[in-house]
C-alpha cells in the first residue's frame, strides 16, 4: 500500500468503456510524517476522495481488486481515506 495526498484530478472525455463515470485522481506519495516522496500516481478513486486528503493506494493486481474494478485495465485505485497516522518512536 502507498501513502499519499490527493493534489488533483484528471478529466479524461475519452477512456475505456469499463471506466466511465470513474474519478480519476492524481496523488503524491509521501511518508508516515507527510514528506512528499516519489512521483505522481493517477489512481482511480473508489472511496469518494477529496482534494487535500490523505489516501491509501495499492497498485497493479491489487488494483483491479477493488471494489468494482474485477477485470477493469487499472494500475492503481484509492481504497482508503486515512483519518490519522500515529508513528511511535
Amino acid at each position: 500500500m502507498i501513502l499519499a495526498k490527493v493534489v488533483g484530478t484528471v478529466v479524461a472525455t475519452r477512456k475505456d468503456p469499463r471506466l466511465v463515470s470513474s474519478k480519476l485522481l492524481i496523488a503524491r506519495p509521501m511518508d508516515p510524517k507527510g514528506k512528499p516522496e516519489g512521483s505522481y500516481v493517477v489512481a482511480i478513486d473508489t472511496v469518494d476522495a477529496g482534494f487535500g486528503e490523505t489516501v491509501l493506494i495499492v497498485s497493479g493486481s491489487s488494483a483491479r481488486m477493488a471494489s468494482g474494478l474485477k477485470d477493469c485495465p487499472v494500475d492503481a485505485a484509492i481504497v482508503g481515506i486515512v483519518d490519522q497516522i500515529e508513528i511511535k518512536d
